[in-house]
């Protein structure tokens, strides 16, 4: 049942549809007064390119603000979901946002867009700790040029199943009964035919997760989270992602609290020939990529700064490219 078994980490393997998943966990201190890391801090990292973590945290591709400067992207889907501390957004569109504390952001980067990611440390006054999770699906062939655009799934929004010692936040999918499938209009999410689900579960002590069986699709489990658990009778030990048979209903046991991340789907089933940030289906098609990012810029960079973040305030907001602004309910 199970088909391939390694630890995590930052970054981890995943199956078609979905192409990269990395989780960020960093537990960032006070902010000094322009929203970053204190100079104190710069000694021994890799500015620019701090990956490797030092006194509980990493900048990233940040210099002073931690997070990811502007880049661009052709051919896939962003889907952010951060689950403490913020993210700020900004891109060539002209759209801007603030999300974070179970906001998850779903971006179609279809023919090209340039965005930033960064994490502003907004408390000067304690740590700042940041938590993540990144995820990259597919676009099939006939998407990949779909104009671009991004949607806010407001943490009040998420679908959440309780149940006796056990928690299951539905981004995308259908669990206990309840179907959400508000992916973008492109999306391979957004046909619920396609099955895209992404869960994120947490046990308690002695509680017990089952999932029926779903033909046609791929299924990968990541236990970040806890000591052990029991996937279908065979030990799952500290961070591991499991990728099992589809075809084979789930029953997962925790002897202490633990937390994974569920994604499944039915794959695309093209060729998948990615450059960096480009993902398309040939190569030529990458070449022509990088010959409209150099005519066209994507559109182009209009904000202040390549680290775009978006001011004092902790307010959630996002801002899209028609003027439009919208806030959590809550």
């Amino acid at each position: 049942m199970i088909q391939h078994l390694e630890p995590i980490d930052l970054h981890w393997p995943t199956q078609d549809p979905f192409l990269f998943c990395a989780h960020h966990f960093d537990h960032y201190p006070a902010g000094d007064d322009q929203f970053g890391v204190k100079p104190t801090h710069f000694i021994g990292r890799n500015l620019g390119a701090d990956f490797q973590e030092k006194d509980g945290f990493r900048l990233y591709h940040g210099r002073e603000i931690p997070g990811f400067p502007l880049h661009p992207h052709r051919g896939f889907e962003t889907i952010t979901i951060v689950r403490q501390g913020l993210a700020d957004h900004a891109d060539s569109l002209g759209a801007s946002g603030r999300y974070g504390e179970g906001d998850v952001q779903w971006m179609t980067a279809g023919s090209g867009i340039q965005h930033s990611e960064m994490f502003p440390l907004v408390h000067r006054d304690k740590g700042n700790t940041l938590e993540l999770f990144q995820l990259w699906l597919n676009l099939p062939r006939k998407n990949k040029l779909v104009a671009p655009e991004f949607k806010m799934l407001w943490a009040d929004s998420l679908p959440r199943i309780t149940a006796e010692n056990l928690e299951v936040s539905v981004i995308s999918g259908e669990f206990g009964g309840t179907r959400f499938f508000e992916a973008p209009k492109n999306s391979w999410a957004a046909d619920p035919g396609n099955g895209v689900t992404i869960l994120m579960v947490k046990l308690k002590k002695g509680a017990a997760f089952s999932y029926p069986a779903q033909e046609g699709r791929t299924r990968s489990l990541y236990f970040f989270d806890g000591d052990s658990a029991s996937l279908n009778g065979q030990k799952i030990l500290g961070k591991q992602v499991a990728f099992v048979s589809a075809d084979v209903a789930l029953e997962i046991e925790s002897s202490g609290v633990s937390e994974f991340l569920l994604l499944e789907a039915k794959p695309i089933g093209e060729p998948v020939v990615q450059h960096g940030p480009f993902v398309m289906t040939t190569r030529a098609e990458i070449e022509e990529t990088f010959r409209d990012y150099h005519r066209t810029q994507f559109g182009g960079w209009r904000w202040s700064r390549e680290d775009m973040i978006h001011g004092p305030g902790t307010e959630r907001f996002a801002k899209y490219p028609d003027g439009r602004l919208e806030k959590p309910k809550a």
